[in-house]
């Protein structure tokens, strides 16, 4: 199937789904060393397979792999990229500028510091091998549908990946380090177009909280060299032309989105960023990508009031239902923000989402599978409602 035949109002997924016991074991034991390949890409491979029936009994129509084989949406590329280590957040205390800081900022947004990791740059980068590129073909052979593919978004892996006291030898600055970032993603997104895969989702979900915070203010855990960010409008310039440099050339040969959220890491309200997509309009119109996949499920993300402002051909994943909550949407929760979002977009330019994924870190799932289940289960019959109403 093309993208081209979806039916108005597709069901997709973030990315993410749980991992089960198995999988969660297989992950650690990689890390430590203690499992073989073959071992693990045995299990991982039941896992995808589990987590694509999941999605297939639910009624999605256009699937990920769950993210199974990825520790989380974000650390899984130190595997996959030559001059990146993977530490843990405690790790990461020895080296940030201001230690009480992180400290208290870890502990106030409910962040586990040795289970969390990320990749930071300690030489040279370079792609040594694909980040998701296997992974597709893993599941292109499993399933007739269509497959999304995600990928972490250039300004994640730039200002995560820079940290002053390891990273500056080889990067002096945020800027050099994008270039390497660029273009590790287009050799990535080249390989997946050339291989088939129609559509690739980029996860920038810290550009909310360089909106939301000034250059001196609480930054989230995502990004502990933000510390040293510049204005919110330069850093949300530099994300545009990060993003822009990275899909050049690929329109109209690849779909490509961006999801933007305001954090995925706990289930407690108050941690979670909050705020409309306002401050980000100006910078989203000025992104080249196909779809802007935002959350909408939540109060927090506020009104959609603003999205009228987007350019007319950008198209929206939608967020209808909250990973994060073991309450399951209604249908006519999920039909009213799709009505309310027909204010501003065609029917044809909406696609039906969660506004994060399930699983998101390996060890903190957000939901259960059959919570899951569920959730996408009502975005379908939501959306073969809409279909009949919008023909």
């Amino acid at each position: 199937m093309n993208m081209s035949d979806m039916p108005l109002f597709p069901v997709t997924v973030v990315g993410s789904l749980p991992r089960s016991d198995d999988m969660l074991k297989a992950l650690r034991n990689k890390q430590k060393g203690t499992i073989t390949k073959e071992a693990f890409d045995a299990i991982a491979d039941k896992a995808v397979l589990e987590a694509l029936r999941l999605q297939e009994d639910a009624g999605v129509e256009i699937v990920s792999d769950g993210e199974q084989r990825r520790d989380s949406f974000f650390s899984f590329i130190a595997e996959h990229i030559e001059g990146a280590r993977l530490m843990s957040l405690a790790e990461m205390l020895d080296f940030v500028e201001d230690k009480a800081a992180f400290e208290r900022l870890l502990s106030a947004l409910d962040v586990p510091a040795f289970a969390i990791k990320n990749p930071v740059a300690v030489s040279n980068l370079k792609r040594k091998s694909p980040l998701a590129l296997n992974d597709y073909l893993y599941l292109r052979k499993q399933t007739a549908k269509l497959i999304k593919m995600t990928l972490p978004g250039p300004y994640l892996m730039t200002r995560s990946m820079w940290v002053k006291a390891l990273s500056s030898k080889f990067y002096p600055d945020k800027e050099s380090m994008g270039n390497a970032v660029v273009n590790i993603l287009r050799e990535e997104l080249a390989a997946l177009c050339d291989n088939g895969c129609q559509f690739v989702q980029f996860d920038e979900p810290v550009l909310t909280e360089v909106a939301f915070a000034g250059p001196n203010e609480t930054h989230t855990f995502m990004c502990a060299a933000l510390s040293e960010k510049s204005s919110p409008k330069e850093e949300l310039d530099f994300a545009v032309d990060l993003i822009n440099r990275v899909v050049e050339g690929f329109s109209g040969k690849i779909k490509t989105a961006l999801h933007v959220c305001r954090g995925n890491w706990s289930r407690k309200e108050s941690v979670l960023l909050r705020g409309a997509y306002g401050p980000l309009v100006p910078f989203f119109s000025r992104m080249n990508v196909d779809q802007l996949v935002l959350e909408y499920a939540t109060d927090r993300a506020g009104s959609m009031d603003v999205l009228a402002d987007l350019p007319d051909d950008k198209e929206i994943g939608l967020g209808v239902v909250d990973p994060r909550t073991a309450e399951v949407e209604t249908v006519d929760f999920v039909l009213n923000k799709v009505k309310e979002l027909l204010k501003y977009r065609r029917p044809e330019q909406i696609y039906l989402n969660s506004d994060c994924g399930f699983g998101t870190f390996s060890d903190r799932p957000m939901n259960t599978p059959e919570i899951a289940a569920k959730k996408m289960h009502v975005m379908r019959v939501a959306a073969d409602m809409l279909r009949s109403e919008y023909k």
